[in-house]
């Protein structure tokens, strides 16, 4: 397993649109392991392919306590949605940000497994939210495109300014 290099905003290819994977072989189960090794580590709750500038439509998600509850998400499509909820949420290619953001309450994902096997998921709350945002990734968004041009771009600046202090 590696980890992998995270893109941050505003990197232009964080807008990529990811392609869909269309055998789930070794190479994509590689990514999957390198893609959760890299998300504990962040440490964070969710890892889409995009931000690993890998435009493959991979997402990762743990949303437990302990970690004990990877789940991989293979050309995942959201089929139904429900509610409306508010939560914080932050980002691991916005380090450092958090924003309220509005997101369906509960969704019906389907997508592929580790092993290429399909299945549907059910989720709300949280991981509800945490696979919304990861998906928004795949389609090249991010959560601060919720948020007002003023918002943006106070938080690029800022952005900027923490990167060029560790220069």
């Amino acid at each position: 397993m590696a980890l992998l290099n995270i893109l941050h905003f505003p990197d232009p290819r964080l807008r990529t649109r990811a392609e869909p994977v269309a055998v789930v072989d070794d190479a994509v189960r590689q990514l999957v392991d390198d893609m959760l090794e890299t998300m504990y580590e962040a440490p964070g709750i969710g890892l889409a392919a995009t931000q690993v500038d890998v435009h493959r439509r991979v997402v990762v998600v743990d949303v437990s306590e302990d970690k004990s509850e990877p789940r991989c998400f293979i050309n995942p499509e959201i089929v139904d949605r429900d509610g409306v909820e508010e939560m914080d949420e932050g980002c691991l290619s916005v380090p450092g940000i958090f924003e309220k953001v509005q997101r369906a309450e509960r969704v019906t994902v389907r997508a592929l497994d580790r092993d290429g096997q399909p299945f549907e998921l059910a989720a709300d709350g949280l991981l509800a939210v945490c696979i919304q945002h990861e998906i928004y990734h795949l389609d090249g968004r991010l959560f601060v495109d919720h948020l007002s041009e003023l918002k943006r771009q106070r938080i690029r600046k800022k952005l900027e300014k923490q990167r060029r202090q560790t220069l």
